[in-house]
């Protein structure tokens, strides 16, 4: 069905992304549509409403297809529209996350790390944990939230070091993203509809945290007006020799993204 559907949208005028082949795009004088695919479920958007349309009739005839209408819910975001914004967040897809740890009714705190210790986990904090499955698991999970969380993106890309020696130490971090999590599951991103379409973008390096390897922990966002669109928390791969160099690396990698 993958090939039939490329061809189909091929012949009707649509490109397909070299840097995602989920998704494919057409330009016409009244705008762009997007289609975004996975496996049998389509999302369609853009500026050209008669050529979303058209397309639509054109599945239709050839697959049919069944339309939900306007987007509420896909691959576990929700999406809510207004006149003035679209709000997507994964509340129902957090909740799942809770009820399967037994975190459903827990006590949420104000922040997701205790910066006392989180930031000087290493690879020998704590026991060994019998069963790395549940920590795994919980942590792949977190990865996924980041999708619209990116305030925990640093958190998580620091447990997500752990995935092949985690000990308890490790996982009570976790948990605490949890408990986070749990006092602001509704939380998600914003994308104005008053939008001045400026990119502007923040880059900043955290240097020698890894207590491991000494490497340094690049951070980068960017806007386009008030709406953030991109984000990134990463660790750096060298050591940097000096907080400057750590800088430089952050803003390289930033400027690359930008491009």
């Amino acid at each position: 069905m993958n090939l039939k559907l490329t061809e189909t949208l091929t012949t009707a005028g649509f490109t397909k992304s070299q840097s995602d082949h989920s998704v494919y795009t057409k330009i016409t004088p009244q705008g762009v549509t997007i289609i975004m695919v996975y496996v049998d479920d389509l999302v369609l958007t853009g500026g050209d409403l008669d050529e979303i349309e058209r397309i639509k009739r054109l599945l239709d005839l050839r697959f049919k297809i069944k339309d939900l209408g306007d987007l509420k819910y896909f691959l576990g975001m929700e999406v809510a529209r207004s006149s003035k914004e679209i709000h997507i967040c994964q509340r129902k897809y957090a909740l799942y996350i809770f009820k399967d740890f037994g975190y459903l009714y827990c006590k949420p705190v104000s922040t997701h790390m205790d910066y006392t210790c989180t930031s000087k986990l290493s690879r020998d904090s704590g026991i060994a944990l019998p069963d790395r499955t549940p920590y795994r698991q919980l942590v792949g999970r977190l990865l996924y939230l980041t999708n619209t969380r990116p305030n925990i993106a640093y958190a998580v890309g620091q447990l997500s070091q752990f995935i092949d020696c985690p000990t308890d130490e490790h996982m009570r971090a976790a948990f605490r993203v949890l408990k986070y999590l749990k006092g602001c599951s509704s939380i998600g991103v914003f994308f104005s509809a008053d939008n001045d379409l400026k990119l502007t973008g923040f880059a900043d390096a955290d240097w020698a945290t890894c207590a491991d390897t000494r490497k340094s922990i690049t951070g980068h966002c960017f806007y386009l007006g008030s709406s953030l669109i991109s984000w990134k928390s990463k660790k750096q791969s060298v050591v940097a020799r000096s907080s400057f160099e750590a800088e430089y690396r952050a803003l390289a990698l930033a400027t690359c993204q930008a491009q």
